[in-house]
């Protein structure tokens, strides 16, 4: 996610910033740098908070982030699914038949806001954007994907007990934890973010 009002840098400009040639950031220094500022996405893409980056070349306290979710943050389209409880690929569809808006692009990197996920999210179908097909009328249907799966307690306990931990590094921990894929874990935090405690 990029936060709301905070420029971002990747790391062919932050070596250009350090002057020196790429090359030699990724093998002396980018190292040491990831392990003070971490990519704002867990992708082949790194990019990073702009301000934290000058902070780290500076050699100044690395600033913290904002940890409150705001209307404008850009999501990916894995922070989108899980928002939405869907793939990512399935996001991208969305995008392309014009269910979410088409989004925006930073460093190659495909985003939306928050405002428009949870838009899509929470708009009934067949309402306006974001309406999908009408829901089945045959056999039993569920609340939602995950109901009744246990590992939605795991994600709900999760949750409480790390409140200010961001859903992908306690989506990464519960995937190496419990198994799973990190971007089933992130769905499954979402939908505990959502669902009443039982």
């Amino acid at each position: 996610m990029i936060p709301h009002n905070r420029p971002v840098i990747n790391e062919r400009d932050i070596a250009q910033q350090a002057g020196v040639p790429l090359a030699t950031w990724r093998r002396r220094d980018a190292p040491g740098f990831r392990q003070r500022v971490p990519p704002l996405f867990d992708s082949r893409v790194l990019i990073y908070d702009q301000a934290q980056a000058h902070a780290f070349l500076n050699g100044q306290p690395i600033p913290p982030l904002p940890t409150e979710p705001h209307p404008d943050d850009l999501l990916n389209d894995e922070e989108a699914a899980a928002l939405l409880g869907v793939t990512p690929s399935t996001v991208r569809a969305y995008a392309s038949q014009n269910y979410l808006p088409r989004g925006t692009t930073v460093y190659s990197l495909r985003l939306w806001t928050r405002k428009d996920i949870e838009t899509r999210r929470d708009t009934p179908p067949r309402q306006g954007q974001g309406g999908g097909r009408p829901l089945g009328t045959s056999g039993p249907h569920k609340a939602h994907a995950y109901e009744g799966d246990p590992r939605l307690r795991i994600a709900a306990e999760a949750l409480t007990t790390s409140p200010d931990t961001p859903r992908t590094h306690l989506a990464a921990a519960l995937a190496e934890q419990h198994g799973s894929s990190t971007r089933t874990w992130e769905r499954l935090l979402a939908q505990a973010a959502r669902t009443p405690a039982q």
